[in-house]
């Protein structure tokens, strides 16, 4: 009888949320790679060794973006591990500039219309790409099914458990047939094989889902791992606190502090050859913060992964005066909610473990995208089929 039930259960719950699922699933198939995609499309843009040279100063490239736009206030300079790549300057989350490092020009490194379908594609994923106040209940649509998801793949491991526990059933659920005597009982078979072989990853994908979705589901993977839950009052979408007087005199100074820079006994470029020195090869990108014009110290963050490892990054504290490296903090000297949260976060897709990652992540949502198939095609059978052959 509670074997019955938990079938109906999962039945009715499919049927709700197949649609829903099945749009994560198929959006999540196609960002699977974006990284990839947008570095490649990025190093196709990058400068040949005829056209390099003798590198500018970073300060020299501040002023020149001052100059350009007296509106931009660069927080971080982005340097690429690539004599042909650009420097980056990023003003917080949002607005930049990224130029030539021999010239100083702007630079192009993105494709526009490739840069709207992963938009497009994103905001499918996530809200439907719904747009206006309707986006908020779009998004607790796919919260909702991404958690009624998680139930599914909990509830059809019970479900695939054969009823006589032998290895000749075990067997016959866990490989491919070469034929099937009828199209019900392939999509019955193909629903027991995907779910089986792409629950772990399943499971790591959605829960972590659930995560960037709600505080509760953070508050449990904290706890599950002995993370201390910290009150974040008065803090902003990154959690950190927000202080409204930072960000007013950030404009105002950084004038004062280009010029600073210009002064200074170290030049900037100097200071990351400092860095890179105690960091040794085989990084990839360095972030380097901006100071406050009267601030004794820069950091520079050293990412030796593909931007979505944070295990791979640590950051250095140099003093500007002299070159020295005063402080290294890495992944290990972060809170431990702070970890749990990054790992969570690109465990969704993969991308914490590398390629592979990413490759079992798609494949889980490939897998998907089939029980969804599977499952809605046995429905139809078991629910509507009847009704017509009662007519």
């Amino acid at each position: 009888m509670f074997r019955k039930t938990i079938f109906w259960i999962h039945l009715c719950c499919g049927i709700a949320a197949g649609i829903v699922v099945f749009t994560m699933s198929i959006t999540g198939v196609l960002l699977t790679y974006e990284r990839q995609i947008n570095n490649w499309v990025a190093e196709k843009h990058y400068l040949e060794p005829d056209r390099q040279g003798n590198a500018l100063p970073l300060e020299m490239l501040l002023v020149k973006a001052r100059t350009d736009n007296p509106d931009f206030s660069p927080s971080t300079l982005v340097l690429t591990n690539h004599p042909g790549a650009p420097v980056s300057m990023r003003a917080g989350r949002r607005g930049g500039a990224t130029l030539n490092p021999y010239t100083a020009q702007p630079m192009e490194t993105e494709s526009p219309a490739l840069s709207r379908f992963w938009s497009v594609v994103t905001g499918f994923h996530r809200w439907f790409n719904i747009q206006g106040e309707n986006r908020a209940l779009a998004r607790q649509i796919t919260g909702v099914s991404n958690l009624v998801f998680l139930f599914l793949v909990f509830s059809g491991l019970y479900l695939w458990l054969p009823a006589f526990m032998k290895w000749t059933f075990f067997k016959a659920r866990l490989m491919f047939r070469d034929t099937y005597t009828h199209s019900k009982s392939r999509d019955f078979h193909w629903h027991h094989i995907f779910g089986i072989w792409a629950a772990i990853p399943l499971i790591a994908v959605v829960y972590t889902g659930a995560v960037i979705s709600y505080p509760w589901a953070a508050n449990l993977m904290y706890r599950a791992f002995g993370a201390e839950i910290a009150a974040q009052q008065g803090a902003g979408p990154g959690g950190r606190a927000v202080d409204a007087r930072q960000q007013l005199s950030r404009k105002d100074t950084v004038g004062s502090r280009i010029q600073q820079w210009q002064a200074d006994p170290l030049p900037l470029q100097s200071l990351v050859e400092s860095a890179l020195a105690h960091s040794g090869e085989g990084w990839n990108r360095l972030n380097i913060s901006l100071p406050e014009a009267e601030a004794n110290e820069l950091r520079i963050e050293i990412d030796k992964g593909n931007g979505a490892q944070a295990h791979k990054r640590h950051t250095l504290t140099l003093d500007r005066s002299s070159g020295e490296v005063l402080a290294v903090t890495g992944f290990a000297d972060t809170p431990r909610t702070q970890q749990l949260r990054g790992i969570a976060r690109f465990l969704h897709t993969g991308e914490v473990l590398g390629f592979w990652g990413q490759t079992i992540a798609g494949l889980a949502s490939l897998a998907a995208l089939f029980l969804v198939w599977t499952g809605l095609a046995l429905s139809w059978r078991r629910l509507i089929q009847p009704l017509f052959r009662a007519g």
